[in-house]
């Protein structure tokens, strides 16, 4: 692959994924933190985020924060022990951008990962649970 596609799949590859459908993308020490697409959908149309302060520290499978939609609260879970360096500001104004891009502008925070972060998949192992997951609600 070459020229944007090639940035597109790199980018995508990079990112692995928690069993409770949450992505991380690390970047150096910090680590952005978002929903998988297949959980926004789940989810329905997002329209409160009530995101965690900056420096608010987190263990591994504690609540991190918690997006409202129109049918349901869904809970966010740190997928290791972190601290929270930044948050997405912009979904105050816009939570939907949770569900329009669930792996781009949509992100929730920013956090620096002090747990062990072993547990996460890859993209296709991802795939593979949620088709698990999807023939156990059948």
């Amino acid at each position: 692959l070459q020229g944007p596609c090639a940035l597109l799949a790199r980018r995508f590859s990079d990112v692995k994924f928690a069993k409770t459908h949450e992505w991380v993308r690390t970047e150096g020490d910090v680590a952005t933190l978002g929903i998988s697409d297949f959980a926004q959908g789940q989810l329905g149309e997002v329209v409160y985020c009530d995101l965690p302060e900056e420096g608010a520290t987190f263990k591994g499978a504690e609540t991190l924060c918690t997006l409202e939609s129109v049918k349901a609260v869904g809970e966010v879970y740190a997928p290791a022990e972190c601290e929270v360096v930044a948050v997405n500001e912009k979904l105050g104004d816009e939570p939907s951008t949770v569900n329009t891009s669930p792996l781009g502008d949509g992100w929730l925070v920013k956090v620096k990962f002090s747990g062990d972060l072993s547990n996460l998949m890859d993209q296709a192992a991802y795939e593979k649970h949620v088709e698990a997951e999807a023939k156990e609600d059948e």
